[in-house]
């Protein structure tokens, strides 16, 4: 913060603005919008990974790898998002806690649970109550990250599903007829054609996974809907910078940054559609060889 902001209750207009707007919590506010776009940068490989994974599950010709893959893809989709996404974080934090306090403090005697309380030893805590709280901060976003990618990778798993299916069957015969083995045929025949039937599927699951970040905010993750709603609300006198209710103008702000990014995912999904069209046997790439001279 700048010298001349030390003292806010001398400033007036501009000057009062450019320093509030430069405050602690308002760098946080900013530094949030990153939290966001690493949230999607991690989650949407992730989801894909997860998603291909269940895909090929599903198609399986072992018995209990394809029902782990159906059963995947429907227990995930058939549940409300928010109950796993509150679920998720609470499972895998207990469900890591125990297993090093089974590991690590095998003469604990008390019971784990006890209640509706859950109870470890104190080194079988994660992360430890000494760590400094960035790394709380940070096993708290990847908790999240699980969640986010478990749940829309059942919904990519479904979409590259109907997407193998999609590719015509005729193709498939034919490299077998040429010797592939059945391996050979999904790598170099089934995997490639199957994306510019998935694109339009995994198109609108980006832009879902978009929209559903602010759920960070019920995770315990400081994102940019908590910051809006902290930042936003009326402070009285008793705060260096008081003012009304704003939380309208910075919700206004986070919705031109989810349309911004609406309209940039819908600009590159294009150019990915045109792509991947070129050359296909789909309306895409019909309509790309007529408008050929």
């Amino acid at each position: 913060m700048f010298a001349s902001c030390a003292d806010p209750s001398s400033l007036h207009g501009l000057n009062w603005m450019l320093c509030y707007l430069g405050t602690g919590k308002h760098l946080l506010f900013y530094t949030s919008f990153g939290t966001v776009l690493l949230l999607l940068a991690i989650t949407a490989p992730l989801s894909l990974l997860f998603g291909f994974g269940g895909a090929l599950a599903a198609r399986s010709s072992f018995t209990p790898l394809r029902w782990f893959g159906v059963g995947y893809t429907s227990m995930v989709r058939g549940v409300p998002d928010i109950v796993f996404f509150l679920f998720v974080p609470i499972a895998m934090d207990q469900g890591l806690e125990y297993m090093r306090h089974i590991t690590l403090c095998s003469d604990w005697t008390e019971p784990v649970r006890q209640g509706n309380s859950f109870l470890v030893c104190p080194q079988a805590k994660l992360p430890p109550n000494t760590a400094p709280q960035i790394y709380h901060k940070i096993y708290g976003f990847l908790l999240a990250v699980m969640a986010f990618a478990l749940v829309f990778g059942a919904f990519a798993a479904n979409v590259l599903f109907g997407a193998m299916k999609a590719v015509p069957h005729a193709q498939l015969e034919t490299a077998q007829a040429y010797g592939m083995s059945q391996r050979q045929v999904t790598r170099r025949i089934l995997i490639p054609q199957m994306w510019t039937y998935a694109l339009p599927g995994l198109s609108n699951l980006w832009m879902i996974l978009i929209k559903a970040t602010p759920l960070l905010f019920l995770l315990g993750v400081e994102d940019i809907v908590y910051w809006a709603r902290e930042l936003g609300a009326t402070k009285s006198q008793i705060y260096a910078y008081p003012h009304p209710d704003w939380r309208l103008w910075y919700f206004l702000v986070l919705l031109a940054f989810y349309l911004l990014m609406t309209k940039i995912s819908e600009a590159v999904f294009a150019r990915i559609s045109a792509r991947l069209s070129r050359g296909q046997a789909t309306l895409g790439g019909e309509t790309q060889r007529k408008a050929t001279p």
